[in-house]
């Protein structure tokens, strides 16, 4: 099992949406500790080697793997048009 950290954009993104999008988010990040490259992700060309995205709708959530000391780093949560 992996722990999920968030960088300085999502925690700010999180703190200014409404709830129920906060908790459509939530639910899927606690799902990113048991599967950490789930079916529907897709590696982002153009970061560093260990970034995917995921969907929650039209937000999109980057985040990177680092199997060495066993930690998913949420890097940027945004609305699709924005995120890239």
């Amino acid at each position: 099992m992996l722990d999920v950290k968030l960088d300085k954009q999502p925690e700010k993104f999180l703190r200014t949406c409404d709830r129920e999008l906060f908790e459509r988010i939530a639910h899927k990040l606690k799902e990113l500790k048991q599967n950490p490259v789930p079916h529907d992700s897709k590696r982002v060309l153009g970061y560093e080697a260990s970034t995917f995205r995921i969907r929650i709708g039209k937000i999109r959530a980057l985040y990177r793997i680092d199997y060495g000391t066993k930690i998913i780093i949420v890097v940027k949560i945004d609305y699709r048009e924005r995120v890239y």
